[in-house]
């Protein structure tokens, strides 16, 4: 079989399961795992690679008017690509190639092959999505195996988490400039962690909230996944962060429990490294109860604490 992802989630969805040697094509995001990337490319972006955080939600906020997306196919290299699967979402049509084109370039390439669409809001639709890929590329039975290990890797998680005294209120934001709210499976991570959200809701979408909501509920602890930013450019973005008023009160802030994770390669992507997320996070809300996670650099605290 050859398959095609248009998704960085997909991809490592299609990898997990063992089908690596059958991926012919890939997105310009692609880059786990490390093979993946050097893949031919099947999108482009409309987002320039040097703008701001300001300019990128400005730019989001106006696609979403015209719902057109930031995304588009590259269908010479599609065709020649001859797939006979294509694994793609229906949950953004301005964050990833739209549905409609998607479905458009399928009918217009030879053999009409088959096309999954994707669209997790929560962990157990994660895990749904390893099973549809799994069945669609006829391996349903490594797709169960995989579901069924990284459940347990859950239960643990779950398991400390109730076994343990800490159950601090979080804030975990998906965007600096302006502020986003977590949304769809974030908030249940930090639920699953041993945590509260004060501000983001269970499978709702990631929404803009004034920095006045976060004073209010002075979380304490931060956690910063910005969508699509690895640690290194989201640490741009944290002075922006730290000149809001009243970041200094913050109960977070001063006890040093301000985090930034590497949201493209974990929290933002809805595969199977989602549960290597929840580790990450169990272990910053409770690193006594909860073990490193493993792997490079997956956090970093952008204050010192001198709290014991």
């Amino acid at each position: 079989m050859r398959i095609v992802s248009l998704l960085p989630s997909a991809t490592e969805i299609v990898c997990e399961l063992g089908l690596g040697d059958q991926l012919v094509g890939v997105t310009h995001e692609c880059d786990f795992p490390t093979f993946a990337g050097k893949l031919p490319k099947v999108t482009k972006t409309l987002i320039p690679h040097d703008a701001s955080s300001a300019e990128i939600d400005t730019l989001v906020r106006e696609q979403l008017k015209t719902r057109n997306a930031l995304y588009t196919l590259d269908l010479p290299t599609l065709q020649q690509l001859r797939p006979d699967l294509i694994v793609t979402q229906a949950l953004c049509d301005v964050c990833a190639v739209a549905e409609a084109e998607v479905s458009a370039a399928a009918c217009s390439l030879p053999g009409r092959p088959q096309v999954v669409n994707l669209g997790p809001t929560c962990l157990e639709d994660v895990f749904e999505c390893h099973r549809r890929v799994g069945q669609a590329a006829g391996v349903l039975d490594q797709a169960i195996r995989v579901v069924s290990h990284l459940r347990d890797r859950v239960d643990r998680v779950v398991q400390r988490s109730e076994e343990s005294q800490e159950h601090p209120r979080v804030v975990l934001l998906e965007w600096i400039d302006p502020p986003f709210s977590s949304g769809h499976w974030s908030p249940e991570l930090v639920r699953l962690a041993g945590g509260t959200e004060l501000i983001g809701s269970e499978g709702q979408h990631s929404k803009t909230i004034t920095w006045q909501e976060i004073v209010d509920a002075d979380p304490e602890v931060m956690v910063i996944a910005c969508c699509g930013f690895d640690i290194r450019r989201t640490q741009q973005d944290l002075p922006i962060l730290a000149a809001y008023s009243g970041y200094n009160e913050l109960n977070c802030v001063r006890s040093g429990r301000v985090y930034v994770v590497d949201g493209n390669a974990y929290f933002n992507r809805p595969g199977p490294r989602l549960v290597d997320s929840l580790e990450i996070l169990a272990h910053l809300l409770d690193p006594e109860t909860h073990p490193p996670p493993d792997g490079s650099l997956t956090y970093i605290p952008v204050h010192r604490s001198s709290a014991p």
